[in-house]
C-alpha cells in the first residue's frame, strides 16, 4: 500500500506482529468484501501500534477522528483502562453504521461511542481534556483538526496523525493538482516549525506524527 517500506520488508513485520482477534477479522473481512477504499482501513500493524501506544500512555480518554469502519477504534479499545473511553468522529453515515455493528458485537460495545457529522462540530461539542488523539480523516482538513484538539489535550496527551508520509508523496516535486498532498506538506511543515510542540514521524505504514505539547520553558 504505502510505497514506504519494501513490501517483503512490510509483510515481515505483520507477520511478527500479534494476530488480530476474531472480532477484527471479522471486520477487515467485510470492509474489503463491501467497502470503497479499503486500504483505508488501519489493519494488522498499525492497529496493534496504537493499541499499544494507548496502554504504554495509560490514556483513558481517546478521540478518534475518522472512524471508517471501526478497525483502529477497536484497536486501541483493547489498549485501554476499564473505565477508558473511545469518541470517534466520522461524517459518513453509512460507514459509520458499519462500525457501530462491530462495535456492539465486540467486547468493547461500553467503551467506544460512535458519533456522526462533521468533525470539527464534534470537537467544539466535546469538553475533553484528551489523553490520545487520533486524526485518520480528510487530508486538508488536518489542520483545522490539529488545532482544534490541541487546546483540548490533557497535560501529558499525545495526537497521533496519520498519512503524514502519503506513500512518500510528500518528498516529490508539488503537484498543484493534488490537494491532499499538498495539505500533507503544509501539515509537515507546520508542526516541526511550531513552538509549541514536539513531534516525531515515524515510518509506520503510511507514516504516522506524534506531536505533544512543548515542555514549559522550553523550546521545542
Amino acid at each position: 500500500m504505502n510505497g514506504i517500506v519494501r513490501t517483503e520488508v512490510e509483510r515481515y513485520a505483520e507477520e511478527h506482529t500479534t494476530a488480530p482477534p476474531h472480532h477484527l477479522v471479522a471486520l477487515a473481512e467485510e470492509t474489503h468484501a463491501t467497502l470503497s477504499s479499503p486500504q483505508m482501513m488501519t489493519g494488522r500493524l498499525e492497529g496493534r501500534f496504537l493499541e499499544l501506544l494507548v496502554f504504554a500512555s495509560g490514556a483513558r480518554e481517546v478521540l478518534e477522528i475518522g472512524t471508517f469502519s471501526g478497525y483502529s477504534s477497536l484497536s486501541m479499545a483493547a489498549g485501554l483502562p476499564p473505565d477508558g473511553r473511545i469518541t470517534t468522529c466520522e461524517v459518513d453515515p453509512d460507514v459509520a453504521a458499519v462500525a457501530r455493528r462491530h462495535v456492539a458485537a465486540s467486547p468493547f460495545a461500553d467503551r467506544i461511542e460512535v458519533r456522526v457529522g462533521p468533525a470539527l462540530e464534534t470537537i467544539g461539542e466535546l469538553p475533553g481534556p484528551f489523553d490520545l488523539v487520533f486524526i485518520d480523516a480528510d487530508k486538508p482538513g488536518y489542520r483545522g483538526y490539529f488545532e482544534a484538539t490541541l487546546p483540548k489535550l490533557s497535560e501529558r496527551g499525545v495526537i497521533a496523525i496519520d498519512n503524514t508520509l502519503w506513500s512518500g508523496r510528500v518528498v516529490e516535486q508539488a503537484d498543484d493538482r493534488d490537494e491532499r498532498t499538498g495539505a500533507l506538506k503544509e501539515l509537515n511543515d507546520a508542526l516541526v516549525a511550531d513552538p509549541r510542540v514536539v513531534c516525531v514521524m515515524l515510518t509506520v505504514r503510511d507514516g504516522v506524527t506524534l506531536v505533544r505539547r512543548a515542555p514549559h520553558g522550553a523550546s521545542a
